[in-house]
C-alpha cells in the first residue's frame, strides 16, 4: 500500500510539473510576441491626435506589414527593427514632432516578425532586402530615403543599400551587428533549438529570431565584397556598454565604408537598447541628414 501511495504522489507531482511547463509555454507564446495589435497602434496615435496609416503589401508570397505617419509629400525615413522585435520598436519615433515636421515616417515588421508572416523567418539578408524593396519603390519619388536599422536590422538596411543604391540616400546603423568575425559561436544551443523537437516549444518570435541569428555569421560573410557598393552617407551609433553587439563593430564600419561619408557616434555609458534609452541620438542623426539634403 505504501508503494502505491508513493507512486500516486509521484504521478501527481509529475503531472503538476508537466502542467506547469505547458502553462509556461502558453504564457511565453502569449506574451513574447514583441508586437502591438492594430487596435493598440490606433489607440497609441489617437491619444496624440496623429493620423496613422497601417498597410501591408505582398511580395514573393509574403505579406509585409508597416505603419506610417507624416505628410506623404515629405522625404522618407524607414525604421527597421532587430531580432526579435517588430515595428513597435520604433513606434515612438513616428510621433516625434520634429521628425514629423520634416519627414514621412515608416516602421515595418521584418519577415517573420510582428504581422509579417509571424514566426516564418527569412535568414537570407539578400532576400530580406528584396522583400523590403517594394516599400522603397513606393517612396522613390519622395527623396531622400533614409534607412534606420537597429541591431540585426542594421545589416538588413546595409544590404538594401548594397543591392539597391539608387533607392537609398542615407543609412543610420544603430548598435549594428555587421562584422562576421564578432558574431558569437552560439550553435551549441541554437542548432538544437532549431530542431523539430524543440521548435514547437519556442514562442514564434524566438523561433524566427533563432532561425536568422543561426545564419547571421554566414550572411554577413557573404556581404564582405559588397560594402564597396555603399556610397551614400552613413551614420554609425554605438554604445561602449553594449554587451550584446560589441562596440568593435564600429571599427569594422570604419574599415569597410567610405570614410568621407561616414559619421561615428560612439557613447561611453550607453548599452544596446539605444532606440529606447537614447532616442535623441537617432533623432539628431536624422535631423542632420534631412537638413543636409534640404541644403542641396
Amino acid at each position: 500500500m505504501q508503494f502505491f501511495s508513493k507512486l500516486k504522489r509521484w504521478k501527481l507531482a509529475y503531472a503538476m510539473i508537466i502542467a506547469g511547463f505547458m502553462a509556461l509555454l502558453l504564457l511565453m507564446h502569449a506574451c513574447m510576441t514583441f508586437r502591438m495589435s492594430e487596435k493598440e497602434i490606433s489607440r497609441h496615435f489617437a491619444k496624440k491626435n496623429i493620423p496613422v496609416i497601417q498597410e501591408s503589401f505582398s511580395v514573393q508570397g509574403r505579406r509585409l506589414h508597416y505603419v506610417a505617419t507624416g505628410k506623404a509629400i515629405n522625404p522618407t525615413v524607414v525604421f527597421v527593427h532587430g531580432s526579435p522585435g517588430s515595428l513597435s520598436a520604433f513606434i515612438d519615433f513616428l510621433s516625434d514632432s520634429l521628425l514629423l515636421s520634416k519627414a514621412y515616417l515608416v516602421t515595418i515588421d521584418r519577415p517573420g516578425f510582428g504581422y509579417s508572416n509571424f514566426g516564418k523567418a527569412e535568414p537570407s539578408l539578400e532576400k530580406q532586402a528584396a522583400l523590403l524593396k517594394p516599400l522603397l519603390d513606393l517612396r522613390k519619388s519622395e527623396r531622400p530615403i533614409i534607412l534606420v536599422g537597429h541591431s540585426l536590422g542594421a545589416p538588413v538596411i546595409a544590404r538594401m543599400a548594397m543591392d539597391y543604391p539608387d533607392l537609398v540616400d542615407a543609412l543610420v546603423l544603430v548598435a549594428g551587428s555587421i562584422d562576421p568575425d564578432l558574431e558569437p559561436n552560439e550553435k551549441w544551443f541554437r542548432v538544437p533549438m532549431a530542431s523539430p523537437f524543440m521548435r514547437w516549444m519556442l514562442p514564434r518570435s524566438f523561433r524566427a529570431s533563432n532561425d536568422e541569428i543561426l545564419k547571421a555569421k554566414e550572411e554577413l560573410t557573404r556581404m564582405l565584397p559588397l560594402w564597396k557598393n555603399i556610397q551614400c552617407p552613413v551614420v554609425v551609433i554605438h554604445g561602449e556598454k553594449d554587451v550584446l553587439v560589441p562596440v568593435a563593430n564600429v571599427a569594422y564600419a570604419e574599415k569597410m565604408l567610405n570614410n568621407d561619408k561616414l559619421t561615428i557616434i560612439r557613447k561611453k555609458d550607453v548599452n544596446h537598447f539605444i532606440p529606447w534609452s537614447h532616442p535623441e541620438l537617432i533623432q539628431q542623426a536624422l535631423l542632420e541628414a534631412l537638413a543636409s539634403y534640404e541644403q542641396q
